[in-house]
């Protein structure tokens, strides 16, 4: 919902604390967007908007209670609403899984375990906000997701699991001052936990970000926008182990200009980041469009970004050879993107090429000859690809089909980065007659590398998943739904050792009133 969730700590991001019951919809921005977002926004940014019924009546209760393979079990409830100025939701979830063996034997004594493993996740999200006169809204909104879920660390160690929160709240005023001018004030708090427990030792590393932003949208004409984002970010971590140094903030200024000229279309941005410990970083963006006819279109955009190291990173402790780095530099990008679409109300065609560049990436496990391990700026890689998709309505039959081909290098070996495919293709369709909906996807991901040496011991192989969907609707409140994925019950995996699950089955009734 706009708030940042990445964990300073580790870089990673708790997804799994997030139930997908919950997601309305999710926007990908591709390429390096740091002159939008800031630090980590490499090779693009994720949206994830939660969900709501949608409906602007005095109350609407929506809901979803499912079962499936593994004994998965899913339920949901929530509320919504909008009333004299009032609006307001409020979603909860649970769901269950006895799960499927995560590892196979190939990862050695040390982490292979045949049993399942198994999960629990919940949730609950909600917003309120009041709008006093139209372009005027006080709104506050959270979101507070847990799992629970089992991992493997060896055969003689049964009882393994690790707890993940994800936990964010925002208070967001939106305040129409001038015709021309817009105020959007947010101070958002996002705060991540992961615990891990286990018999050699229990673990416990979190952190807390607190945002305050103030973006100012100014209307030039109808054709030309102006915004001017003012940010701070305060970033601290905590937990069993002791950081030499455990806080950090950044101080943001940036501009981002929309203009529209008839057939052509311009977006430009910049961004300047102070980090402590770091100073100044500057990154932008320029993006042009021209509208050839009314519809089709090419398009021309570079974009920079770069990521400040991890916590984990810098001031890692000594602890058995390894030792955090505190000189490490940011991560820095470079891209570039030309693109073409054909669009009409039916039909949707387009394609793009793209490259972007890396420098400094940090290999996070350098060692000298004496075994002494630490972070170091070592990396250099290049990605191009090519990006080519389709769509087209007729009647109720929806079709699409797409393709990605990519060579994503390491600029010092030649070989190719580590668990990234050169051809991605997929394709699927839909059909609704009456109350019902039937469909298909088909996705096939080529081989690649686990490790970045390309050791023909770590290929993981090429592989193809078809999922089957169908919908039928008894009454505008009531449907029923059945997922059939990995139909074929393909055995892949996307991390060496690791399994995927194998062909299952979720069955589930949706209601809204």
């Amino acid at each position: 919902d706009g708030q940042r969730i990445n964990d300073p700590a580790t870089g990673s991001t708790y997804l799994s604390a997030i139930d997908p019951t919950t997601i309305e919809r999710v926007e990908i921005v591709r390429g390096a967007a740091s002159s939008l977002y800031g630090s980590d926004a490499m090779g693009g940014v994720i949206n994830i908007i939660t969900r709501s019924d949608g409906q602007d009546k005095p109350l609407s209760v929506f809901g979803n209670i499912g079962v499936g393979t593994h004994s998965l079990f899913k339920a949901s409830v929530g509320v919504s609403g909008a009333s004299n100025g009032w609006d307001y939701r409020l979603a909860g979830s649970y769901a269950s899984s006895d799960g499927f063996n995560a590892t196979r034997e190939k990862l050695g004594t040390f982490t292979y375990n045949p049993d399942h493993d198994g999960y629990e996740q919940a949730s609950l999200s909600g917003a309120v906000g009041y709008t006093w006169k139209p372009g005027n809204r006080l709104g506050v909104s959270f979101y507070n997701g847990y799992t629970n879920g089992d991992f493997d660390s060896g055969a003689y160690d049964t009882h393994t699991f690790g707890i993940m929160r994800q936990q964010s709240v925002a208070v967001t005023s939106n305040n129409q001052l001038t015709d021309w001018w817009e105020s959007v004030l947010q101070v958002s708090v996002n705060r991540n936990l992961y615990d891990s427990r286990a018999s050699y030792g229990d673990s416990v590393l979190g952190s807390i970000q607190r945002t305050y932003s103030w973006q100012n949208n100014f209307a030039i004409n109808r054709d030309n926008k102006l915004s001017l984002v003012l940010e701070r970010k305060d970033e601290s971590i905590f937990g069993t182990t002791t950081y030499e140094q455990d806080k950090r903030h950044t101080n943001a200024v940036g501009l981002i200009y929309r203009g529209n000229f008839n057939r052509h279309h311009i977006q430009a941005s910049l961004r300047n980041d102070n980090v402590s410990g770091y100073g100044s970083k500057t990154t932008g963006s320029l993006g042009y469009d021209f509208d050839i006819t009314p519809e089709w279109s090419v398009g021309v955009a570079g974009n920079t970004g770069y990521r400040v190291p991890t916590f984990a990173d810098l001031y890692t402790p000594l602890s058995f050879g390894y030792q955090g780095n505190p000189n490490l530099k940011p991560e820095t990008s470079r891209s570039i993107e030309l693109r073409t679409a054909w669009r009409t109300e039916s039909t949707t065609v387009s394609a793009s090429a793209w490259q972007t560049k890396y420098r400094d990436l940090i290999n996070g496990y350098v060692c000298d000859e004496m075994y002494n391990c630490t972070a170091e700026n070592v990396d250099r890689a290049t990605i191009r690809g090519i990006s080519l998709n389709a769509e087209h309505r007729f009647d109720n039959t929806r079709v699409y089909a797409g393709a990605d081909f990519m060579n994503p290098k390491d600029d010092e070996s030649g070989n190719r980065l580590v668990r990234r495919a050169k051809q991605v293709y997929r394709i699927g369709a839909s059909h609704t007659f009456g109350q019902a909906t039937v469909g298909a996807d088909f996705t096939h991901t080529g081989s690649r590398y686990d490790d970045k040496n390309n050791t023909r011991e770590k290929r993981l192989g090429s592989y193809g998943v078809l999922n089957l969907r169908a919908s039928y609707a008894f009454t505008k409140n009531l449907e029923a739904q059945v997922y059939w994925n990995n139909v074929l019950d393909k055995k892949y995996e996307t991390a060496y050792g690791y399994n995927s699950a194998g062909s299952n089955i979720f069955l589930n009734l949706a209601f809204r009133m």
